[in-house]
């Protein structure tokens, strides 16, 4: 275990945890297409058939041989037979449209045989009954979506390792996946400990303070794409909390403890977590503020974070090292090209100092000056959880600067 004098930094101490994650496959499970919101596709989706099936209007007009309007012009336009029949919506064209003709066909509806194009209405004059004048003339194709234009036959519509959007949802839908297989979402085990942490709904006595962080960690998970389960607040003792983790073990991919990771005669979870399986605790303590005194570790291939005890510390524990293992054990492939995190660039509105060998995350509100976006930093110590609501993000100074003009653009990671 590296001692607390010897801290690492960030990106040594996620990619010692990374490094230790067990390899293989993932647990995967079937879901209908509406619930797969969020969750990782396990397996590429493949195309059975074209779609559309079939040549579809774009717009409500006349579905035409393109060739038979070439030339056409107010001055001097085509003048096309009407077809005694037209498409409606829903059914198939089953008529072959004769030469110099023209059919109403509605926007969706398919195109008949002998047509390849559709003139809209606007561009069409009637003559009678029987005949329409076209003024504007349309190229093969024009206003028409062809049969697999949209996706083909054999086509890879979601890779996997995709998290599911919305409109992935309805691709699935549209090429005839009423279910997708999925990584199933990860259990992140949230453990509360100390002897002053009471719940939510109890009225804290002196030297009390209700559980908060048990509350921030779920929320990141569940946005995360994870499964959360708050276990409760289980008291600073040995034999407590290992039997707690140990418990939770059984069905979690992620363990996360808030509490119970500074120096002192309590500070005991670092010893649990190495007690429990290899290779045990990887690091405690780590150049970042705030959040120093995390501890990270893997108990028989479960990995486990022990947090400190002040929100925004847990804010950006979370974000740093338990949102990337997160990503990995939930089969997420991300390209590189397409940025993580939302990020938006402003100008800082004061100065801010910080101590030179530390990572340091600043909360910061968004402001809109005379079109100019400005940070302004939400200074606090970081046990307040007002910091967090006030602020849209945060922003970081580099690990050997001792800080940021005001003036100077920074990069806003926003929540």
């Amino acid at each position: 275990m590296l001692g607390r004098d010897d801290v690492v930094s960030v990106e040594k101490a996620r990619q010692l945890v990374l490094d230790a994650l067990p390899s293989g496959s993932l647990p995967q499970v079937k879901v209908r297409v509406e619930e797969s919101l969020g969750m990782v596709c396990a397996g590429d989706v493949v195309a059975a058939e074209d779609l559309p099936g079939f040549a579809r209007s774009t717009v409500d007009g006349y579905a035409v041989a393109a060739a038979d309007t070439f030339g056409a012009a107010e001055t001097m336009p085509a003048y096309l037979n009407l077809h005694g029949r037209e498409v409606f919506m829903g059914e198939r064209a089953d008529f072959d449209l004769p030469k110099s003709s023209a059919c109403r066909i509605p926007t969706g509806g398919m195109l008949p045989a002998g047509a390849d194009a559709v003139v809209m209405f606007e561009h069409v004059q009637p003559i009678d009954e029987g005949m329409i004048e076209v003024v504007r003339p349309v190229a093969p194709g024009d206003n028409v979506i062809q049969a697999g234009e949209d996706v083909h036959r054999g086509e890879t519509v979601i890779r996997r390792g995709r998290r599911i959007r919305p409109q992935d949802m309805g691709a699935c839908a549209g090429i005839g996946f009423a279910e997708v297989t999925c990584y199933k979402p990860l259990t992140v085990s949230i453990i509360s400990t100390g002897d002053e942490i009471v719940p939510a709904g109890m009225s804290p006595g002196m030297g009390q303070v209700r559980d908060i962080n048990s509350y921030v960690l779920a929320g990141m998970s569940a946005e995360a794409g994870c499964r959360p389960v708050r276990r409760g607040i289980f008291r600073d003792d040995y034999a407590v909390l290992r039997g707690v983790i140990e418990d939770s073990m059984k069905d979690s991919g992620i363990i996360v403890l808030s509490g119970g990771t500074s120096v002192g005669t309590k500070d005991m979870v670092a010893k649990i977590i190495s007690d429990i399986g290899s290779p045990g605790v990887l690091f405690h303590g780590v150049s970042v503020k705030p959040g120093k005194p995390i501890i990270g570790g893997v108990m028989q291939g479960i990995p486990v974070f022990g947090l400190p005890g002040h929100p925004a510390a847990v804010s950006v524990c979370f974000e740093l090292f338990i949102g990337p293992v997160i990503r990995r054990l939930s089969g997420v492939e991300e390209s590189p090209a397409v940025p993580r995190e939302r990020m938006v660039r402003a100008r800082l509105a004061r100065n801010v100092s910080s101590s030179a060998g530390r990572e340091e995350h600043v909360r910061a509100l968004l402001e809109l000056r005379d079109n100019v976006l400005w940070a302004v930093p939400v200074l606090g110590k970081s046990g307040l959880i007002s910091t967090l609501v006030r602020a849209d993000g945060t922003f970081v100074i580099p690990l050997h600067a001792s800080g940021v003009e005001q003036g100077e653009t920074v990069e806003v990671r926003l929540f």
